[in-house]
């Protein structure tokens, strides 16, 4: 399941995060690679640790927990701090698959990556190519998106940015691990969850059967979740 959540970000926060970034001191990407992906990455990152990483992970933190879009989504039990990268011409992360467990940065806690997020922070007209790349059940799909718009894909898939040719695409990435393990039952729940809403906004928060389908939903989550 890959989906977009539009406007995830104000244009504020896109603003604030911005800003903040300049300032920033930025690395070799490959610094946080492992050694399979290291040799088809190439690209600038932030230090996870550094004072405006974190500043700015707490921004979209908190749009993240007020989204009901990104929870319906990814149905978060822990979400590593977002971490934040930079792509330039020649610059690019070649087809690979995410690592199955991250420490958190600073820390020793492991979680295990079920769903994968990029939040856009540069308007698709300041930069050519970076396309986002993932490989899903239906075919590969291309996503370029305004900044504070996000894609929410599953962790397992393969995916790519291909190469940026001019301009620069200035992002933030990071990971969650979520309490429904299975992508198969967080799709069904997701898909049942947005026919909930849909029922509520076209009949009242109290009809009858988007209660009994939320009924159905609540119990699906406690028989699957972890927590």
């Amino acid at each position: 399941m890959l989906i977009t959540v539009p406007e995830l970000l104000t244009p504020a926060e896109v603003g604030h995060c911005r800003t903040v970034l300049r300032r920033a001191a930025w690395v070799d990407g490959r610094t946080t690679a492992g050694p399979i992906t290291a040799v088809v990455k190439a690209n600038r990152q932030v230090d996870p640790t550094s004072r405006e990483a974190i500043e700015c992970g707490e921004v979209i933190l908190a749009a993240l927990h007020r989204s009901a879009e990104f929870l319906s989504a990814a149905l978060p039990l822990r979400i590593l701090p977002p971490m934040f990268n930079a792509y330039g011409p020649g610059e690019r992360f070649g087809i690979h698959v995410d690592n199955a467990i991250r420490n958190a940065p600073g820390s020793r806690e492991r979680i295990r990556t079920d769903v994968s997020t990029t939040v856009f922070l540069s308007e698709p007209d300041e930069y050519e190519g970076g396309e986002l790349t993932v490989e899903t059940p239906f075919g590969v799909q291309s996503v370029k998106l305004a900044a504070g718009h996000a894609v929410v894909y599953p962790s397992t898939s393969l995916h790519e940015v291909t190469p940026v040719t001019a301009g620069e695409r200035l992002a933030s990435f990071f990971w969650t691990q979520s309490m429904i393990r299975d992508e198969g039952e967080r799709s069904l729940l997701f898909d049942l969850d947005q026919a909930i809403q849909d029922l509520r906004d076209a009949r009242g928060e109290d009809d009858p059967h988007a209660m009994r389908l939320s009924f159905v939903y609540h119990n699906l989550v406690r028989r699957w979740a972890e927590t």
